[in-house]
């Protein structure tokens, strides 16, 4: 590939996520109407996904409804969005929706727990596994890991997968 080729296909890559993020941020705001919630959509493009985060200037308690306890109701708002989106565009979406803050603070919590699950194996050279997590949160964990320079690996079946951090 030349690199005016990488460029076009690199164009149209951010285009059609920036296409996604405007069909979920249409799908979302009808939700917040009909709910009768207030909330500003946030796009953005992070790491070849789409990602649209729901935040509000008011008491972020209402948007609290829309993430529901560790973060179900989110979890089932993002497949519900990334549906919509599929409808549209006829593709598979790996789109990221954010409410109220939840995911970027989750977000920091597990690179810390991924951090400290790294430290414990470098100090005692056993394997040390975690609770059972979902998609989302493994993958914070294995970059924390892989930042640390050891390696993780995810064990067991869906709603139980959980990551074993391993010494290097």
């Amino acid at each position: 590939m030349t690199e005016g080729t990488t460029s076009a296909a690199q164009g149209d890559t951010l285009t059609r996520l920036e296409q996604e993020g405007e069909i979920a941020a249409d799908y979302l705001e009808g939700l917040l109407d009909i709910a009768d919630l207030d909330g500003d959509i946030d796009m953005d493009v992070e790491a070849d996904r789409a990602a649209v985060s729901i935040i509000s200037d008011s008491s972020s308690r209402d948007l609290q409804k829309l993430v529901g306890r560790d973060g179900e109701v989110l979890e089932a708002l993002q497949e519900l969005t990334r549906l919509a989106v599929h409808r549209e565009t006829g593709d598979r979406s790996r789109l990221m929706l954010d409410i109220a803050g939840f995911r970027a603070k989750k977000r920091t919590e597990l690179a810390e727990l991924g951090a400290k699950a790294a430290d414990e194996v470098m100090s005692t050279g056993e394997p040390v596994q975690l609770d059972p997590m979902t998609p989302f949160e493994r993958k914070v964990v294995h970059d924390a890991v892989a930042a640390a320079g050891l390696r993780s690996e995810s064990e067991g079946e869906e709603p139980q997968r959980f990551v074993v951090v391993l010494p290097a």
